[in-house]
């Protein structure tokens, strides 16, 4: 009988093979089994604390119908675009995922540049997603404090950033420790996101008093629209809620050489993380939507500073909420340490074929933990930085939300596209749709370009200047950046990068500058 250590020595070999043919050597300990891979993008999806960060832009955007209808249209173009990036996943498992899949399989005349921008754009995506996560955990916080000072307590964006920049730069030490200790936390990720959504879907309203309880009418049919778009147009902005929740699930992608298995453990991992959120996360907005009562306004203007959190306190009281509050604000923070743990494989994974500034130095694994430390306080460095946009106002920060989503967008459409819009020979792994793989993709894309521009638009239709959404402002400065980098005289990307590069090559022909196209296909003429 075959011993399971055994049958994962026989994966780790097969898995370091097929790293190898992409261009690779194994440098990673391959520490993560298929649930905690799985508990990564679960972890970084984070139900009830991503639920109860952008509760506020949903609520005002139709009320009750927008939260339980409006996710649940949402989740079908979700599991779409998870469906398309799966199949990448399993033809290519590497921690540089999106950019290394638009190498592979776009026209070698603009592989190059595509590349490239993928790289950064995924990239910013970690260090926007760090700042937005941290950023919701010290609001979250500050909520906790006001709860149990009986709302005394109040809030100022000075207060919170010190919240935030505590928040991130322990991460950045716990994200520094060994690739078990990590794959082991996942375990407790999911335990506790799936327990707090039990609580939500099971205690809540057992625990809410007859006021604030809602009528089935009501709870599954009120449309409420308090920000002044049309109706049809405040259902769709309302849609930011389930988009920004149910994101990140590329990040198992960048755990790919640390995984058992990952050919087939990647892309489920992606298909799962989506369909249990999706499943537990219409739960969580059905029983909200039933114990939320019908004063929206009050609850969006809460001195508490967050709508969860006075749902709870109408319902569980001072005590009750603070103990479950402090779950939500537990998972919030190993939801952050999941985003800070994939931007830097993402980073470590860039800086490898020489994507970023100074990759010499963050393309390092550090020889006691055996993970990439510099690049994790390399994402936390910027995150603290972008940190600094709410002393700049309240809408700048919160544009960091919509950037996670749009620039992740940005990242997923481009290889999903390269891979039907050039003639390549693309080689399906063991995830494939077959014949549906070009009617799934074409949904996703559609889906995607349509709500980015949709996430441009402000919160009302009336707006000032601070109350601007500066997401276009961001997200097309970081994009202008990225294209004036490359395209710089002499200096530039232009002029050295090459797509993804074969650490194999130097040991195997003495090249360290040859550039890959690995075995999931070749972009042609």
């Amino acid at each position: 009988m075959t011993s399971a250590s055994s049958v994962l020595h026989s994966e780790h070999i097969r898995d370091e093979a097929i790293l190898a043919r992409l261009g690779y050597k194994q440098e990673f300990r391959r520490e993560f089994t298929p649930l905690e891979v799985f508990g990564v993008a679960f972890s970084i999806v984070g139900l009830l604390p991503s639920i109860a960060s952008v509760l506020s832009n949903v609520m005002p955007n139709g009320g009750a119908l927008t939260m339980v209808w409006g996710w649940l249209f949402a989740c079908v173009f979700i599991m779409c675009i998870g469906l398309a990036m799966a199949e990448l996943a399993s033809a290519a498992p590497t921690s540089g995922g999106l950019y290394y899949w638009t190498y592979s399989l776009a026209s070698p005349r603009c592989r190059n540049f595509l590349s490239w921008m993928v790289g950064y754009t995924n990239s910013i995506v970690y260090v926007a997603g760090l700042t937005a996560v941290d950023w919701a955990c010290a609001i979250q916080i500050a909520a906790a404090v006001s709860i149990a000072s009986n709302q005394v307590y109040v809030s100022t964006n000075g207060r919170t950033y010190g919240i935030f920049a505590a928040l991130v730069l322990s991460h950045a030490v716990l994200v520094s420790f060994g690739t078990q200790v990590l794959a082991k936390l996942q375990r407790l990720n999911i335990f506790l996101n799936v327990s707090l959504c039990l609580i939500v879907i099971i205690a809540l309203p057992i625990a809410t008093p007859s006021e604030f309880r809602n009528s089935a009418s009501y709870a599954l049919g009120d449309f409420t629209n308090l920000n002044g778009w049309p109706s049809g147009f405040a259902f769709i902005l309302s849609l930011l809620a389930p988009l920004w929740t149910i994101g990140g699930y590329d990040s198992s992608v960048h755990m790919s050489e640390e995984t058992s298995n990952a050919a087939t453990a990647i892309p489920w991992a992606i298909v799962a993380s989506i369909a249990v959120s999706a499943a537990l996360g219409w739960g969580i907005n059905i029983s909200l939507a039933f114990c939320m009562g019908s004063d929206l306004e009050g609850v969006l203007n809460t001195p508490i500073g967050q709508p969860m959190a006075q749902i709870f306190y109408n319902s569980f009281g001072q005590k009750g909420a603070l103990a479950v509050w402090s779950l939500v604000i537990a998972a919030q923070y190993l939801m952050g340490s999941s985003c800070l743990l994939v931007g830097s494989r993402q980073s470590f994974a860039f800086s490898r074929d020489g994507g970023l500034p100074l990759s010499r130095y963050f393309y390092r694994i550090n020889s006691y933990t055996g993970t990439p430390v510099n690049t994790v306080w390399l994402v936390a460095s910027l995150a603290l930085a972008i940190g600094l946009l709410a002393f700049a106002s309240t809408e700048a920060i919160y544009a960091i939300f919509s950037l996670t989503v749009t620039s992740s967008y940005i990242s997923y459409i481009t290889p999903i596209v390269t891979r039907f819009a050039f003639k390549n020979d693309f080689k399906p792994g063991p995830f494939n749709l077959g014949k549906f793989s070009f009617p799934v993709a074409a949904i996703a894309v559609s889906w995607m370009v349509f709500m980015n521009i949709v996430f441009f638009f402000p919160t009302t239709p009336e707006t000032t200047v601070q109350e601007m959404n500066y997401t276009v402002v961001v997200l097309g400065g970081f994009m202008s950046l990225a294209i004036l980098w490359y395209y710089c005289p002499k200096y530039g990307g232009v002029h050295w990068f090459n797509g993804p590069v074969s650490n194999i090559a130097s040991a195997d022909k003495g090249d360290d500058d040859e550039s890959v196209s690995g075995t999931m296909g070749k972009g042609e003429e």
